[in-house]
C-alpha cells in the first residue's frame, strides 16, 4: 500500500493580500528581490504552520527564514490573524542566543524533517539543508531522492 503525501502550498495559509504585503515588507526591509522575498515568506509560513501544529517539537528557523518570521511577527494584526487561523492560538517566537544551548544541526534537522513530513516543499538554500548533518538522508538532506 502506498501512502503518497500531498503537497501543501504556503500561499493557501494566508490571504493573497497578506502574502503580497509581507513579500513587499521583506523586499523593503531586507533589500530582497521579489523572488527571494516570496521564497522567504513561503518558508516562513511553512515553518510557522508546522510549529503551530507541533507545539511539543523543538524547532527553529535559519537566519534566512528568521528574517521572514521577524517581519511577519512585527505586522501584528496580520500575524495574529494567521496564528488564530492556522494554530488556534498565538505562535510565540523566542529568538535563540548562543548561551541558550540546544540549537544547531539537530534542531535544524528536526525542523526540516517536520516541515517535509507536513507536506511542505523545503527550499534547501534558505534552510542551509546542504549543511545539515543527518542520519536519515531520505528524509532530511538536500540530495535526498525523496525531495
Amino acid at each position: 500500500m502506498s501512502t503518497a503525501l500531498s503537497l501543501r502550498d504556503p500561499r493557501t495559509c494566508v490571504p493573497a493580500e497578506v502574502w503580497d504585503r509581507e513579500v513587499r515588507l521583506l523586499m523593503r526591509d531586507h533589500e530582497m528581490d521579489r523572488d527571494l522575498a516570496e521564497r522567504t515568506f513561503g518558508q516562513t509560513v511553512a515553518y510557522l504552520v508546522v510549529a503551530g501544529e507541533n507545539p511539543d517539537i523543538p524547532m527553529g528557523p535559519t537566519p534566512a527564514v528568521d528574517k521572514g518570521v521577524h517581519s511577519f511577527t512585527l505586522d501584528t494584526p496580520h500575524y495574529f490573524a494567521f496564528c488564530e487561523e492556522n494554530a488556534g492560538r498565538y505562535i510565540h517566537h523566542i529568538p535563540h542566543l548562543p548561551e541558550d544551548g540546544a540549537a544547531g544541526p539537530l534542531l535544524l534537522s528536526t525542523t526540516i524533517q517536520a516541515i517535509r513530513a507536513a507536506g511542505f516543499t523545503l527550499d534547501a538554500e534558505l534552510w542551509n539543508a546542504q549543511s545539515v548533518d543527518c542520519n536519515q538522508c531520505y528524509v532530511g538532506c538536500h540530495d535526498s531522492p525523496g525531495k
